[in-house]
């Protein structure tokens, strides 16, 4: 009973009041052992796969249905890998695989940990902004990214593997899927993302440090993209899941 409440069971929507994201690009060797053996990775030219870390304030997140007003306002940063799963119907599907989940409230990571199998910890989090210089930081899980939002016409970051900032939107998500994969039973559970008027706007990040990449021993790291989206109605649906064959 306790395992199936994990399996999201039911919708859930909230408002994203702001969503960072920062995409890094890295030999698909590094990250094939990471993943399950259900997964295959999104790759670019056959050559990178990607790791992300995502920064996103929320607010009214609670049960679809529900009223605003019981609604949590939560900050939640997630590290993933960008993967594909081919379904029984024989769809390929891509959406991200979780490294890691954090949350800035006890209640969240209480829940969180109750309705997913997302193993959230509870961490600081401050966001502040000096002139034109924007900054998110963890003292607790040591990192910190700086952003410049006084530039407007952003380009890519200097070893982004992309040619322009159309062919790297296609990996500036969001991915519609989330996976996980239990080895034992081989059930995968597959959740759909649902978002409306998601347009990415580049940014220039001047300085960034995240102390978990660095746990993963991964080499030839480099940031490929990074964006900002604001002030987007959000929605998971109720998890799915079917036995990988």
């Amino acid at each position: 009973m306790f395992s199936a409440l994990k399996n999201h069971p039911f919708p859930v929507e909230a408002f994203f009041q702001s969503s960072v994201v920062l995409t890094f690009a890295v030999p698909k060797e590094q990250l094939e052992s990471m993943i399950p053996e259900c997964l295959s990775l999104d790759t670019f030219n056959d050559k990178y796969a990607f790791v992300a870390v995502a920064m996103v304030q929320t607010k009214d997140l609670r049960p679809k249905g529900f009223p605003a007003f019981m609604g949590n306002d939560f900050f939640l940063i997630g590290y993933r890998i960008f993967v594909r799963y081919k379904n029984n119907a024989g769809k390929n599907l891509r959406g991200l695989y979780i490294l890691r989940s954090e949350t800035d409230r006890k209640k969240m990571e209480f829940l969180g940990n109750i309705f997913t199998h997302y193993s959230y910890t509870t961490t600081d989090i401050s966001r502040t902004r000096a002139g034109n210089i924007l900054t998110y930081a963890s003292v607790k899980s040591a990192f910190s990214v700086a952003i410049d939002l006084a530039e407007e016409n952003v380009g890519l970051p200097p070893r982004s593997p992309f040619a322009d900032w159309k062919e790297a939107r296609r990996f500036a998500g969001p991915l519609p899927f989330t996976f996980r994969y239990d080895a034992k039973t081989k059930e995968v559970l597959i959740i759909e993302g649902q978002r409306e008027n998601w347009i990415p706007r580049p940014l220039h990040v001047t300085d960034y440090n995240f102390a978990f990449l660095q746990t993963l021993d991964i080499e030839g790291a480099a940031l490929a993209n990074a964006f900002i989206i604001n002030n987007i109605p959000y929605q998971w649906k109720k998890g799915k899941t079917e036995i990988w064959q």
